[in-house]
């Protein structure tokens, strides 16, 4: 990955988490913007969220991308960027995944 994609990732990363945390209230919930993957030809970028509780994600998806073009014009604004990419928004389940491994490992341990 070029390091001006590497840049531009950390960007809109940030960009993003700013936006989401004003613009998209979540009762009794929090949105992180865990990475953007942006392609090298900067037309889309993949966005992973988590979101807790999990049993609020489907609403938190599609307030996301519900407010896809409103964070677009905003980074426009609030950037040099010359071209912003259109955003794919996914849940990450790595924590989720982790966690279910770690008690796995902990069952193994404690029939040991």
């Amino acid at each position: 990955m070029s390091r001006h994609i590497e840049q531009v990732n950390e960007l809109l990363k940030e960009k993003l988490a700013h936006l989401i945390s004003k613009e998209i209230p979540l009762e009794n919930g929090l949105i992180t913007v865990v990475y953007v993957d942006t392609s090298p030809d900067l037309k889309y970028a993949k966005v992973a969220v988590s979101v807790l509780p999990e049993n609020v994600a489907g609403t938190a998806l599609e307030k996301l991308k519900k407010h896809g073009s409103l964070f677009s014009q905003a980074i426009k604004k609030e950037t040099r960027l010359r071209q912003i990419p259109r955003f794919h928004w996914v849940i990450d389940t790595t924590e989720k995944e982790a966690a279910e491994i770690e008690e796995v490992f902990r069952k193994i341990k404690e029939e040991k």
